[in-house]
């Protein structure tokens, strides 16, 4: 994808998608059995009735202005995006101060400041990366930006900020995805770009759109990856949201002139998603992701490099004008989702557990629920994962991680959303 013109252009850019292959993926099922197991067809885990009780106590920490994620740092504090472009500092016991020199964002329905990780290398560099809608000539667009946090004084900034990567040409739309994860290994960063309800360029491998990509920690292809060193095409459509969001609406195409290589063919690791709004790595390295549907069909997928995850060509779900959507059964072409969710939950934030506080969740991973208003535990048999509980929270549950301390954490949607600290509710 497109640049920054400042960070080294084209040349520089292909010269990297172009390197020795990476190294090789871990095995997605250890034995025959297993991916015997994980080939059934999915379960629909939408209709599962709530757990009546709650084996945890709340601590409400801190609030927010309509906050989207959070970072741990090594000392325990945390950093906490806020979608009008506010990023905080946040101390265990929930003092609050606001972190200065964020970038200017484009805040409005889905869009603003999204995502906020440490760098693999935090603890010696300082270096944080976000995620945000950035504004610009003919909308906006998602942009990943890389900084410098400097804490050491009483008024804590961002230093040294520049944008890595940016989804161009820019446009309409939401469902910007913006999730960050980095590989075990902590050499590549992976990316989810939302397709920004435009439907069709989520299955063109010259758009960035409905893609998960895998870069460099400098924004670059990387290397190894399924379309190293291919560029695609320099002249490529931007399709605006029709009114009408169905299979039968029209939509304005128009086009823009790429002023140099298109790199999306090189950046790509999987294609063919909505908007994805979780990304994390299990302890065995498998990467898994949650999606949001349209009107039905949220997903839990296993990412594998390569594949196509279907949509819009195939759902779960169906259009929210009722048209119908084809299912993923019977078509060879798309990876199935592992599970889904109809009715949907609107997942939001995915974190696997490996602390100490609940052993019995150990390899768990964590989901949190926007239209659900509950948090999701799924336990794995292998690589075949099911919905093992399910909490009612009261609220939007718009992140959820596993901190430091072995408690769960999370923060809630809306103007006044919590971060809230889960911990044992043991007998006695």
């Amino acid at each position: 994808m497109l640049r920054n013109p400042s960070i080294g252009l084209a040349t520089t850019l292909l010269l990297a998608a172009c390197g020795p292959a990476g190294p090789a993926q871990p095995p997605i099922a250890s034995n025959a059995s297993e991916a015997s197991e994980a080939s059934k067809p999915p379960v629909n885990y939408g209709a599962a009735t709530p757990a009546t009780a709650q084996p945890f106590k709340i601590a409400p920490v801190a609030s927010f202005d309509t906050p989207w994620a959070l970072a741990f740092l090594p000392d325990q504090r945390m950093l906490v995006t806020e979608k009008p472009g506010h990023l905080w500092l946040v101390t265990p016991a929930g003092v609050k101060t606001e972190v200065s020199g964020v970038p200017k964002v484009h805040f409005e329905g889905q869009g603003g400041l999204l995502a906020v990780v440490t760098a693999p290398s935090f603890a010696q560099t300082r270096q944080i990366y976000l995620t945000y809608s950035e504004p610009g000539d003919g909308g906006d667009g998602l942009a990943l930006a890389r900084a410098t946090l400097d804490s050491s004084t009483a008024q804590p900034t961002l230093k040294d900020v520049r944008v890595i990567w940016r989804q161009l040409p820019r446009g309409k739309g939401g469902q910007f995805g913006g999730y960050i994860t980095f590989s075990p290994d902590g050499r590549y960063l992976f990316l989810t770009s939302g397709e920004r309800q435009r439907f069709t360029p989520a299955q063109d491998p010259d758009q960035a759109l409905g893609k998960i990509l895998r870069l460099t920690l400098d924004g670059k292809p990387a290397p190894g990856n399924p379309g190293a060193g291919k560029t695609g095409a320099t002249t490529i459509g931007v399709i605006d949201p029709p009114e009408n969001t169905g299979a039968a609406a029209t939509a304005a195409v128009r086009t823009a002139t790429m002023p140099s290589p298109n790199l999306t063919p090189a950046e790509t690791w999987s294609t063919g998603h909505r908007n994805p709004y979780g990304l994390a790595f299990d302890s065995r390295g498998r990467l898994w992701e949650t999606e949001m549907g349209p009107q039905g069909g949220d997903e839990l997928n296993l990412i594998e490099p390569g594949k196509n995850y279907g949509w819009p060509v195939v759902s779960y779900g169906k259009n929210y004008d009722d048209t119908p959507i084809a299912a993923h059964s019977g078509n060879a072409k798309y990876q199935q989702p592992v599970l889904y969710w109809n009715p949907i939950i609107a997942p939001a934030g995915l974190a696997f557990y490996r602390g100490n506080m609940f052993p019995e969740w150990q390899n768990s991973a964590f989901v949190g629920g926007l239209a659900s208003m509950a948090l999701v535990r799924i336990d794995f048999d292998g690589a075949v994962p099911r919905e093992a509980e399910r909490w009612e929270m009261g609220a939007r549950i718009r992140a959820v991680m596993a901190g430091p301390d072995g408690a769960l954490w999370l923060l809630e949607d809306g103007p006044n959303g919590r971060l809230l600290r889960l911990t044992p509710k043991r007998a006695g």
